[in-house]
């Protein structure tokens, strides 16, 4: 079932496929997702799309990010920004934290990391992260994403951290079939360049930890791809 009210991300980066990547991960989250190129783009995009949470570069062609959020926070209060950025200096990271920042990611980054730090800080500055849930679940196939524990009819289940990702991010998107290319994409952040066995031998692997003692929820649609759902659903 479609999240009817999921996390709205504002991606900010001038250059566009790093903004567009992020995005498009987020989307496989089932968030929402926009994207600006300019300080003056972010801050007319963030009046129109009304973000939950802010990815912000701090070298923009126009000026700088900090600029933007203290615009940003003038209009939006507490709005959660992470910021995204070359500059590795501790310096920069000191001020990008003292100024206001919620977070500090530096380039070349982890597309993982970078979406585990924004559900870190939605849990921090909201409370609760409005799409994720801390513990995930179907049938009794229960993913705890603060403990990292998996339990399969109450018998932990003991995963490999490629292997707990995967299940979650099938779990995550359940009950919607999921691609080899999706997988590969997310999962593997495209290192293995599109070698689908790669897939089918983790989904092999899960299967034989979760699904060997009862009824099956991890399926291949033939064609398709995979989707962690209860049979007959």
């Amino acid at each position: 079932m479609e999240n009817p009210n999921p996390v709205r991300l504002l991606v900010v980066d001038d250059e566009p496929h790093i903004a567009d990547l992020v995005a498009t991960v987020a989307r496989y989250e089932g968030w929402q997702a926009a994207t600006a190129g300019s300080g003056a783009g972010a801050l007319a995009r963030a009046a129109e799309f009304a973000p939950d949470i802010v990815v912000l570069d701090l070298m923009l062609p126009d000026f700088d990010g900090f600029t933007v959020l203290d615009k940003l926070r003038e209009k939006y209060g507490t709005l959660p920004v992470v910021f995204l950025t070359a500059k590795d200096a501790t310096a920069d990271r000191i001020a990008g934290l003292t100024r206001g920042g919620d977070d500090y990611l530096v380039k070349p980054f982890s597309v993982e990391e970078l979406m585990a730090r924004l559900r870190a800080v939605l849990r921090r500055t909201s409370g609760a992260d409005k799409d994720v849930q801390p513990v995930l679940q179907v049938g009794d196939l229960v993913l705890d994403e603060e403990t990292h524990q998996v339990r399969r009819g109450g018998r932990l289940a003991e995963l490999t951290p490629t292997e707990y990702e995967l299940l979650r991010y099938l779990m995550r998107r359940s009950p919607a079939v999921l691609t080899k290319a999706q997988i590969l994409d997310h999962v593997w952040e495209y290192d293995f360049g599109g070698r689908s066995n790669v897939v089918e031998l983790a989904i092999s692997r899960l299967r034989r930890k979760l699904d060997t003692e009862d009824e099956p929820l991890i399926h291949t649609v033939r064609g398709v791809g995979y989707v962690v759902r209860q049979a007959g659903r």
